[in-house]
Parts: C-alpha cells; structure tokens; sequence
C-alpha cells in the first residue's frame, strides 16, 4: 500500500517524500499535487487517481486497507458494461486514430466485427473461442472484391488485429483491465504473389493505359515504388540532375526516409513532364492531381489481358528484375525499403528459365553453366556430363 504524487509536467507518479521528478521538475515546495492510490488487491496492482486532496486519498487508502483485511473487496468488472459496439465507438472517435492513414479500413473492420459478434456483446463475452466462431463464418464468406473467391485468412487476420488494437488501447486508457483475446494466434496465410510480367506482357499494358497512368506504371515496374509514393510524389523528391528521388520518413510506409535510384527510362519521362504551377504534384490529370488509380489499372488489365494482377505486382517485377541483373540484395532492400530478408525474399521468385541456369560441378571439379547429359559410363558406374564454362 502507498500514496503517490503526480508530477504536473510529465503524469509520472512518485511516492510523496520525493523531492524531484525525474524530469526535472521540484514537487517539494508544489502546492498543487495530484495524489494516487497504490495497492495490491486480489495479487493484482491497483492504482486510483483521488485528486488534490491529501486526506481523501488517506482515508481511500484505510478503506481498502479494511476491505483487504476483511476480504470483503470485489473488484469492479469493467468488460461486464462495455458493450463491443459502444468500445468501437469509442475507439474511432479517439484523435489519433482518426489521424490515421488506415482510418476508413478500421471503420470497415469494425463493422464485420459488430455484425458477427453482436454490436450489444459484452466484452466479458467475447473469448477465444468466440473469435474461433467469427472466423469460421468470415471465412465462408464471399468477397465483395472477387465474388468467385471466399474471405482470404489475410482478410480476417487483419480484423481480429484490429479488435486486438481496440482491446489493447482500452487497457491503456483504463477502459478495460484485461486483453480478453491477447493469446490468440494469426491464421496461416498464403498470400505470396507469383505474378511477374515478361518484357511483352508489360508493354502490352503500357499501351493499354491511359496518358495520366503510363508514367506512373512505369516508374512502379523500373523503381519498385509503393503506389502512394509515386502518384502524391513532388517535384521538391525529385534531383533528376543527379537521378535520384529521394522521400521523407513521413512518405514511406516504413517511417523510414530513403534514396531511389532513378531508372533511365523514367528519368527520361520526368524530362519530358511540364511542371504545373498550381501544385507540387509531379503526376497529373488534366492539369489536376489525383490520388484514385485502381479503376483506371483495372481497365488496362483488362484490355491488356492481364487476369489477376494488381498494381502491388509491379515492385514484385521491378524488384525481381533488379535481383536478375546481379544486384547486391542489400543494394535493392535500400531501394525498396524492406528491413527484413523474410520480407524481401516474398518478392523475389526464381523461375524454370533462372534454374535451367543453375551451374553444375562436373566429375572433375569443374563448373559450368549448362550441363549436357551424354551418358552413364558402365565401367566408372557415373554420369558423363560436358559443361559449358
């Protein structure tokens, strides 16, 4: 049991003999101390705010002290009132989350999760296996992208981490005590992408796009830029003298800033771009910009013959091309931005072509790109093989 003071410029709380904060401030002489309760009460750690009064919070403090010693003490279960739909409500309405990027997909999550569910569930109610149940039935569901194909796990992951974030933000806000679903495991995913254009797949799609579209595809095949880095990029990323773009921290999906090496080709259409006076935007629409590409692709797909293919499948190319040409893998994980092998390794697919490559040693040591099959020797009980250095 302890009675603890706020500092007023930091919140972190101190036992009332010290003198200073850790950042700084001098609570000795403060006349306008918050005081907190500490207590551990059925072996969990119990804090609660009581304000400026210094007698309340003793006596707050005898009271649970007598409550303790008697056993008389229930801890209020706060996911007993919360309702799922009211939790959601309250976890969209919070600044920083509608500051998000991702703030519409939240909303879009939360609504499968209150229809499924129940928007009037209590929060004591939802279990472990209860989200087992959801994810049966939102598995056998049909998208409303692809309506021949049913929820992909990918799909439903993501919603069971978004209720794990809302649960988690509630424990921090003192909402809930507990992450009723902490424990639970993501589904297994197959979601690799194996889609990889050949030279005339690509200009196929080219010719298939229109005007405003065509630089954009482009700079995604030949840079492995994310979509949002190339259609909102600015003439002030561009250094096409010394053929670099070069984004901010706040621009990558990563929060990481990085330098992209620029392509010939596309340094050559960044040539030929008129500037607007208008706007920073380097990517126009009839002198306007833009931020919606998806309908416009999918009519070029479309007329280009190209099922399956998503915008995403271009940095898989660029990527995949630049590993190709002999690139250091490090070399293109800076270009790229992944951090991480396991990532990087999902856009890179070797093909048939790339592995008929493959060098052989040959019975004497020797190595070689191609091996041709002569034969099996019955004397040596081997095979012959002749190798092209």
């Amino acid at each position: 049991m302890a009675l603890l003071q706020e500092c007023p410029v930091c919140k972190k709380r101190w036992a009332i003999k010290k003198k200073s904060c850790s950042c700084g401030f001098s609570m000795k002489k403060y006349s306008g101390k918050i005081y907190w309760i500490s207590v551990y009460l059925n072996g969990r750690k119990h804090r609660e705010r009581i304000g400026p009064n210094k007698e309340a919070a003793e006596q707050k403090e005898r009271d649970l002290l007598k409550l303790r010693t008697e056993e008389r003490f229930i801890e209020k279960d706060k996911a007993a009132r919360l309702t799922l739909g009211e939790l959601c409500e309250w976890y969209l309405s919070l600044p920083e989350v509608k500051a998000k990027d991702s703030y519409r997909r939240d909303k879009h999550f939360t609504a499968h999760l209150k229809r499924l569910l129940g928007e009037g569930t209590k929060i004591k109610a939802i279990s472990p296996g209860k989200i087992e149940s959801f994810r049966t039935i939102r598995l056998s569901e049909p998208s409303k992208v692809h309506p021949d194909r049913t929820i992909t796990p990918s799909e439903v992951n993501k919603e069971v981490v978004c209720l794990k974030t809302i649960f988690n933000r509630a424990v921090r806000h003192g909402k809930l005590s507990i992450n009723p679903i902490a424990g639970i495991k993501r589904l297994t995913e197959n979601n690799v992408r194996q889609s990889i254009l050949t030279d005339d797949e690509f200009q196929a799609l080219l010719d298939a796009s229109e005007s405003h579209l065509k630089p954009i595809i482009e700079m995604a095949y030949y840079m492995g830029m994310r979509r949002d880095e190339i259609v909102k990029l600015t003439w002030p990323e561009v250094d096409i003298k010394k053929g670099f773009v070069r984004l901010a921290k706040e621009r990558t999906k990563t929060d990481c800033g990085r330098s992209i090496p620029l392509h010939p080709v596309v340094r050559a259409t960044l040539e030929r771009i008129p500037r607007s006076i208008h706007t920073e935007r380097v990517f126009l629409r009839n002198g306007q910009s833009f931020d919606e590409t998806k309908h416009s692709f999918q009519t070029a797909c479309k007329k280009a013959g190209l099922t399956n293919f998503c915008f995403h499948d271009l940095r898989h190319c660029a990527l995949n091309n630049l590993r190709r040409a002999g690139n250091d893998f490090f070399q293109i994980m800076s270009l790229s931005g992944h951090k991480t092998i396991s990532v990087f390794k999902r856009y890179n697919l070797v093909s048939e072509d790339e592995l008929s490559q493959i060098k052989w040693p040959d019975t004497c040591g020797k190595t070689g790109t191609v091996g041709t099959y002569i034969g099996t020797s019955k004397e040596k009980g081997v095979t012959a093989c002749a190798v092209t250095p």
